[in-house]
């Protein structure tokens, strides 16, 4: 299994780039998201692969981040959603506005993407909201979690929150003390947006 790449970027188009690494060059699919992350033609990159192996080809996709990888191995968990497809969707949706779509149930963002459909989308929806765990990392359940960060009215927001924060690979014991740190009477959004942005701070 190839985890990640790291070399000279030596092809980038609309969702495809090549990565080459010792005299090696690897071609991946990718989104537009991450071809528009990425630097300029020999600068020097790093994406993370999914190799996708079927009997009759073989395809490396790469994204710029975990979070868009996490993303990408979700939707090809879908029935009836492969590698092209997954790739449209995250070259339409950041990371961010995936896991939130995916919370509050929007199937209808989704078929915004060319070659998506209704039953296509309701599909994402449902399979991907079953996927998101309600057992924490540490044992303490996702509500045990928000009334630990929360205790007020609005805790649905925080818990939609979490569970978006999660689909993108946080766990809770990451999410929870930043839960804390926000304003509970924003919305579901706003709450990801704060957390995205402390997350970003501690790591600097």
């Amino acid at each position: 299994m190839i985890y990640s790449l790291k070399g000279k970027l030596t092809v980038k188009d609309m969702n495809f780039i090549v990565v080459e690494c010792n005299g090696v060059g690897y071609g991946c699919r990718t989104s537009y998201n991450t071809v528009s992350q990425l630097g300029n033609i020999g600068d020097e990159t790093t994406v993370y692969t999914h190799m996708n192996v079927r009997d009759d080809n073989i395809e490396l996709f790469g994204f710029a981040s975990l979070q868009e990888l996490n993303c990408f191995k979700l939707l090809i968990s879908v029935s009836g959603v492969g590698g092209k497809a997954a790739t449209s969707i995250l070259s339409d949706v950041t990371p961010e506005n995936f896991a939130l779509l995916v919370a509050s149930g929007d199937s209808k963002a989704f078929t915004r993407t060319k070659g998506i459909g209704a039953k296509t989308a309701q599909r994402i929806v449902l399979e991907l909201k079953d996927k998101i765990s309600a057992e924490s990392f540490s044992g303490i359940s996702a509500k045990s979690a928000v009334s630990a960060a929360v205790s007020d009215v609005n805790a649905s927001a925080v818990s939609e929150a979490l569970e978006a924060l999660m689909v993108l690979g946080y766990s809770q014991g990451e999410i929870a003390p930043l839960l804390r740190k926000c304003d509970p009477d924003l919305s579901t959004q706003e709450i990801i947006r704060e957390v995205l942005k402390l997350i970003s701070s501690e790591k600097i």
